[in-house]
């Protein structure tokens, strides 16, 4: 959908920027990229910088950037809905009305971008902007650190260090979806998707994996 919108407004002074967050090295998410055959900028963040610049929490998620190089929109959900939390986990499938309010959703993302580039709608004053920046708290920041010191350990040699500060990560930033999900496809591929995701997911309960935009 990012390159349809792309080829749609970069005539109006549009980029789309993504960016892989991937803790087990950019050749992981090389093919991924390559296989796109994008028009716009995509790039690997192998040590999750953008993450802890922005505090992202999941994917995907986007931040609206203007001209001027200020943030307009903090980050938020980026056309994704909590839809897939109903799906049928055996066969991988949504109900025809789920997929249809997930793709309403999606698209009325897109409006707003093309909305804000070309009418300037949707953008937030600086103060309303400012006020929406996720806050770091020093638990925040000391869970980053654990999660790079986790992935360090693990490249060298020492996995069972590695784990225990990546799960203190998670503890001290529960919210971070981002954090977890790495560390678990580095302790096994595919883990990030099967019974222990979904068994937090569930955890939720009312709380929205995907909380909606603002718009």
């Amino acid at each position: 959908m990012w390159q349809q919108l792309y080829a749609e407004l970069k005539d109006n002074n549009f980029m789309v920027v993504a960016v892989a967050e991937e803790s087990r090295g950019a050749d992981h998410a090389r093919p991924w990229i390559e296989q796109a055959q994008s028009g716009y900028w995509q790039l690997i963040d192998t040590e999750h910088r953008l993450e802890d610049l922005y505090n992202l929490v999941n994917v995907p998620q986007a931040i609206w950037i203007d001209e001027a190089g200020r943030i307009v929109r903090p980050p938020e959900s980026a056309g994704s809905t909590d839809h897939f939390r109903r799906m049928d986990l055996a066969t991988r499938t949504m109900t025809p009305e789920d997929q249809a309010e997930r793709l309403a959703a999606r698209q009325a993302y897109l409006d707003a971008v093309r909305a804000w580039v070309r009418t300037g709608e949707h953008a937030l004053p600086a103060d309303a902007a400012r006020a929406g920046l996720p806050k770091v708290t020093p638990a925040i920041a000391e869970a980053r650190a654990r999660f790079r010191l986790g992935v360090w350990l693990r490249a060298n040699g020492r996995a069972a260090q590695g784990d225990l500060q990546m799960a203190e990560a998670s503890r001290l930033h529960p919210e971070s979806w981002s954090l977890w999900r790495q560390a678990a496809d580095l302790d096994e591929v595919g883990k990030a998707s099967g019974p222990d995701f979904w068994k937090r997911v569930h955890a939720l309960g009312d709380k929205p994996y995907y909380p909606p935009p603002r718009l």
